[in-house]
C-alpha cells in the first residue's frame, strides 16, 4: 500500500519536473536511474531514498524541503494546498508561464517576480 507521504513527494517531483520542462528521461539520466524508476517515484509506487531525493533536488535546482512543503504533521496534504496545486497545473497557460519562468536565469527571476507582484497589486 502506498504511503501518503511517498505519494505527495512523488507528486511534488512530477510538478517541479513539469514546471522546469524536464522529461522523465532527462531526470533519470541525471540521477542515474531508468526513466521507469522516475515514473514509480512520481506515482508513489516506490519510495525515494534520502540520497536519491537529494540528487533529484540538485538536478531540479530546488531545495530538498520543497518536496515536503504543504504536508500536515500527520503526513496528509493540507486542504488549501491540495486545491491550489491541482488547479494550476491543469491550466495550460499557467503551466507554460511556469516553465518560461524557470527557464529564466536565477538572478533575473527575482526581479521578474518583484515586477509581477507590483503589477498585480500584491506588493
Amino acid at each position: 500500500m502506498k504511503h501518503p507521504v511517498d505519494v505527495y513527494v512523488g507528486k511534488r517531483i512530477r510538478h517541479h519536473r513539469w514546471m522546469t520542462g524536464t522529461t522523465q528521461q532527462q531526470l533519470a539520466e541525471a540521477v542515474g536511474v531508468k526513466f521507469q524508476q522516475i515514473q514509480k517515484y512520481e506515482t508513489g509506487m516506490n519510495r525515494v531514498s534520502a540520497s536519491r531525493l537529494w540528487d533529484i533536488s540538485n538536478v531540479l535546482d530546488v531545495h530538498i524541503s520543497y518536496f515536503f512543503e504543504g504536508l500536515d504533521e500527520d503526513g496528509s496534504e493540507r486542504k488549501e494546498q491540495a486545491g491550489a496545486t491541482g488547479d494550476i497545473l491543469t491550466d495550460k497557460e499557467a503551466l507554460e508561464l511556469l516553465r518560461s519562468y524557470y527557464a529564466i536565469p536565477k538572478n533575473q527571476r527575482r526581479r521578474l517576480f518583484d515586477l509581477a507582484r507590483v503589477l498585480s497589486g500584491a506588493a
